[in-house]
């Protein structure tokens, strides 16, 4: 799920790795792509001045929204990079960019070793 997608298509899920209680600040952050800390301040505002009603809210939803796991902590997936690209898209995607060029050419030398007759003559001296 990218911060770019409309609500209509985000599953709204209570997020249990970024979760202090129960992960319902993290759910609501994450589904209207706000930040984490902000939506945890007025969660903290709305229990001082409502007290029963944000817990009857809180642990409604609780009991209600499924907990689901974090797409960002999936194997496979650097949280890191989500952020960046999410903040600057275009400097992240030249960075990728640039890593690819220089794997590629890593990987042309190598081939470039392996196929020549330099490897048969290392790789026989190593059998002696």
């Amino acid at each position: 799920m990218t911060a770019f997608q409309p609500y209509s298509s985000r599953p709204f899920a209570r997020n249990a790795y970024r979760a202090v209680v129960a992960g319902v600040c993290a759910g609501l952050a994450n589904y209207f792509g706000f930040n984490l800390k902000v939506t945890r301040c007025l969660a903290v505002v709305a229990l001082c001045m409502a007290l029963p009603v944000t817990l009857l809210a809180y642990f409604g939803t609780v009991m209600l929204v499924p907990s689901r796991h974090d797409p960002e902590r999936q194997p496979g997936r650097d949280p890191e990079f989500g952020k960046a690209l999410r903040s600057a898209p275009r400097q992240t995607m030249s960075d990728v960019r640039r890593k690819f060029q220089t794997l590629n050419t890593r990987l042309a030398r190598l081939e470039r070793y392996v196929t020549s007759s330099r490897f048969n003559l290392d790789r026989e001296f190593k059998k002696l």
